[in-house]
């Protein structure tokens, strides 16, 4: 299998670079790789949109007032899932 065929064909790598680019810096191959898949996979588009969600809402819930006692209780989760469904709806 050529080079590029398995960047355009492995969402395992994709969905990988996507967590590693959130935590901090991919490098520039990895940033095309990344390019390059993206603009072929809407699964791993969709994954993105999620992750990003999700790290938000996370951060957020860390910086609040609430963070000795954070917890995930039924309205946080319905709130995560209520953002990424708007998240996914605005395509």
């Amino acid at each position: 299998m050529s080079y590029l065929k398995r960047v355009i064909y492995n969402c395992k790598q994709a969905t990988f670079l996507i967590e590693k680019k959130s935590m901090g810096k991919i490098s520039f191959r990895e940033a095309i790789e990344l390019r390059i898949h993206l603009y072929g996979c809407s699964f791993c588009r969709i994954y993105k949109k999620q992750s990003r969600v999700i790290n938000e809402m996370v951060q957020e819930l860390f910086r609040s007032s609430m963070q000795r006692n954070a917890k995930l209780d039924d309205g946080f989760k319905k709130e995560l899932q209520d953002r990424i469904e708007e998240e996914l709806n605005k395509n």
